[in-house]
């Protein structure tokens, strides 16, 4: 006789808990951990789980695509549903909680877009590793009494993983990733301008063959941040990338190791 899984009953807790919701809408990303509780409210709750998408100046169009992709492939809809948070000042100001802002914004829309549609609950894709940091997005979670049905069943990241691979989840083994705001340091101002030179710097580093990629918008200077693996083959290449970055007008540059989002966002 096998021993027990803790994991498999986790899934099933995690399945249990989104069939009594009757029916959701998730804030989804794209990510691996909103794209695993998305797989299990469609498994869960079939056509009465739905995935929301905030479309604003800070979500790369790159991730905008791969989110719509991956919703049609675990075929659900996905709805699109224009935030504005940069209108905020407090948003702009960036003063180290501007996630709890756009979350705000996000949820705020999420809440009129439910009960248009009769949608009973909000989720998001928060687990227990989450719980380590100081989230301000999670603050404006619980305000709008949005749902963590990831980390209710004690999902980990490792869990959230290991569900994504032995569905054949295509974001398995996808990088954490966070907006384009984060790549703006701390008590700089966000602007619509900043983040389009941000997006427009790391999508032509791209097309260099860099995988995991952030371009930090330090004025005239950018910190270009690429995987461990991959820094050494980007160093040969230093510059291809500084004429690539002078065209969108950062006129030198830093190479170094990628940092988790959550380092990136508590030190800008």
């Amino acid at each position: 006789m096998s021993p027990p899984d803790p994991f498999s009953d986790r899934c099933r807790d995690l399945l249990r808990r989104l069939e009594e919701l009757g029916s959701v809408a998730v804030a989804f990303s794209g990510g691996v951990d909103s794209t695993v509780l998305l797989h299990a409210a469609r498994r869960a709750l079939g056509d009465r789980a739905v995935a929301v998408i905030a479309d604003s100046p800070s979500l790369p169009r790159r991730e905008l695509r791969e989110a719509a992709e991956l919703a049609a492939g675990l075929g659900v809809e996905l709805v699109r549903v224009a935030t504005d948070e940069l209108a905020d000042p407090a948003y702009r100001a960036n003063a180290g909680n501007r996630c709890y802002f756009c979350k705000a914004a996000l949820f705020e829309v999420m809440t009129r877009w439910a009960g248009e549609h009769e949608v009973r609950t909000l989720a998001f894709g928060e687990i227990t590793d989450d719980l380590r940091d100081d989230r301000p997005g999670a603050r404006a979670a619980r305000e709008f009494r949005v749902r963590a049905p990831l980390r209710e069943a004690g999902f980990s990241k490792q869990d959230v993983r290991r569900y994504a691979r032995e569905h054949g989840l295509p974001v398995a083994d996808k990088p954490a990733s966070a907006c384009l705001s984060s790549r703006i340091p701390v008590g700089t101002e966000v602007t619509r301008e900043r983040l389009a030179r941000v997006e427009a710097a790391e999508e032509a580093l791209r097309g260099t063959g860099l995988r995991q990629l952030r371009v930090r918008d330090h004025g005239d200077r950018a910190r270009v941040e690429v995987g461990a693996d991959e820094l050494a083959g980007a160093r040969a290449r230093e510059p291809q990338l500084a004429a690539l970055l002078a065209r969108h007008g950062f006129s030198e540059f830093e190479l170094a190791a990628y940092r988790t989002p959550g380092a990136a966002a508590a030190s800008g």
